[in-house]
């Protein structure tokens, strides 16, 4: 398998083999990215990181990343204070820092913008999330967090919340079905799944069912993975409005799950996870924000040849 100079854009380009080799690279690097050891693999290398929207855990988990790994950060910082505010093209952007650096991490409101990137680059394009799209990075740290908090084979798992807009539930969808698992999609009418997702995960072979009812649908998974309603997918306030707090986890709601099930959450989060679930032995998004920084340690080592 050959990583280097590869761009990460969707999760539809990773074969199973490929997905494991990801996963088993973030767990050498695991105690570098602790600080338990260290490393120079990409000293001398840089990153550019452009974000055309706001992040928090993406932006720093992998300017973490790169930093362990000894090398530096070309941040582009506000989009009002460069050239874009002026008018300039993605594809010269990308053209120009391209010249800068040895990669490029791109987060872009409009779907697909990562794929026209990449085929303006001449260094590897990180897709950190485009529009209503893909965002493949967070789905294999999610996969990561399954592998190291549950299990992969044989998984059952709820999705639950904003199916509709949420980009991380749609690339964890395409990635599970690579194990076989068992999905249950939890939401709202108007936030279901697209269609054209659920035919293709069906198509796979994927057991899929569909309920807007959170009891029923945590009484026998091993993982509930919620999602935040995502006000700036709504093109309208009062749509948003209608579907904003009609799912929500509570201490009281875990009475009847399953001792060992967790429950992850790609954050941040609003008011869809009560802060009293934080205390209980099911709650895992917060070491699932942590395990962001040794994925993207292995897809940056991997994609800037420091690593096979």
């Amino acid at each position: 398998m050959m990583f280097k100079g590869m761009h990460i854009i969707s999760m539809k380009n990773f074969s199973r083999k490929m997905i494991d080799h990801i996963l088993d690279t973030a767990e050498q690097l695991e105690d570098i990215a602790r600080n338990k050891e260290q490393s120079d693999i990409l000293a001398g290398k840089i990153l550019a990181v452009l974000f055309f929207e706001p992040s928090t855990r993406t932006r720093m988990s992998f300017e973490t990343a790169i930093m362990r790994l000894g090398g530096n950060v070309l941040n582009l910082g506000s989009v009002d204070i460069s050239s874009i505010a002026k008018g300039e093209s993605l594809a010269d952007t990308i053209r120009v820092v391209a010249g800068y650096s040895n990669a490029i991490v791109l987060r872009h409101p409009m779907e697909g913008a990562a794929k026209l990137a990449s085929e303006f680059s001449s260094v590897p394009i990180l897709n950190a999330g485009d529009g209503a799209g893909h965002h493949p990075t967070q789905t294999f740290l999610d996969l990561y967090t399954i592998r190291r908090e549950s299990h992969l084979e044989g998984l059952k798992i709820a999705l639950a919340g904003d199916l509709k807009y949420g980009r991380t539930v749609h690339s964890l969808c395409y990635a599970l079905s690579h194990y076989g698992a068992d999905i249950t999609l939890v939401s709202p009418e108007e936030l279901r799944m697209p269609q054209e997702i659920i035919n293709d995960l069906k198509n796979r072979g994927l057991n899929v069912t569909e309920t807007d009812s959170m009891e029923s649908a945590i009484k026998d998974v091993d993982v509930l993975y919620m999602t935040r309603v995502q006000k700036e997918r709504f093109p309208d306030d009062a749509e948003y409005q209608k579907v904003a707090n009609r799912l929500k986890i509570t201490p009281e709601l875990l009475e009847s799950a399953r001792s060992e099930m967790k429950i992850m959450h790609p954050l941040p989060r609003t008011t869809e996870i009560d802060p009293g679930v934080d205390a209980t032995p099911h709650a895992c998004y917060f070491q699932q924000s942590f395990y962001g920084v040794p994925v993207r340690m292995a897809l940056l080592a991997l994609v800037m040849g420091a690593m096979e």
